[in-house]
């Protein structure tokens, strides 16, 4: 009886780890039969913005001008365009050639008007509406509007293209120029127009 009595105690004891390996396996499946919910934000892209200008002038100069006297004056239209996507300040400066020996840029006086209408080819259909960007001499301009932190301005855009401004340069020869002045000119003037985001 005594022998019998230990072989029950041994297969209860196996039963005991069978059965809690069997009740693991049920809880691991449990914990994996779990409901799942998901919601999605597709597509999404990052692209850069661009910040464009250009110009009706083609690369001509707006003036070239020879055999001046005193008194003598002239205009011309120019319009920019810009196709920039972002907010940005358009500023204008000049960029110069070294000054010749008789530099007459101190006797011309030049008038910088913002507005609408009129391109490179005609003036006659400009409308000055944004006020006058500079009015001093031709020297004064292209000394101190040297870049974009001193150029004059600024010309918001919205980033909403195409938008474009024209401007109307008007020059003339001050009669207050002296005799000094005969035979003399300008250095070679680069009107730039510069645009920044915002």
């Amino acid at each position: 009886m005594a022998k019998q009595r230990t072989r029950l105690n041994m297969s209860q004891f196996l039963a005991m780890p069978i059965g809690l390996l069997l009740s693991g396996v049920l809880v691991w499946q449990a914990s994996n039969a779990s409901f799942i919910g998901t919601t999605t934000n597709p597509g999404n892209t990052w692209s850069v913005g661009t910040v464009n200008l250009t110009n009706d002038s083609g690369g001509v100069p707006m003036f070239q001008v020879t055999n001046m006297v005193p008194g003598n004056t002239g205009s011309h239209c120019i319009k920019v365009t810009s196709t920039a996507s972002v907010p940005s300040a358009v500023k204008l400066y000049a960029n110069i050639t070294a000054p010749p020996t008789t530099d007459v840029s101190p006797y011309i006086n030049l008038k910088i008007e913002e507005g609408t209408g009129g391109t490179f080819a005609s003036c006659a259909a400009f409308n000055p509406t944004g006020g006058t960007a500079y009015n001093g001499t031709l020297a004064d301009f292209t000394a101190n509007h040297t870049n974009f932190a001193t150029g004059v301005g600024p010309w918001s855009l919205t980033g909403t293209p195409p938008e474009d401004l024209t401007y109307r340069f008007t020059w003339t020869f001050s009669n207050a120029a002296p005799p000094s002045t005969e035979s003399g000119s300008t250095p070679t003037v680069n009107f730039v127009w510069e645009a920044q985001n915002s």
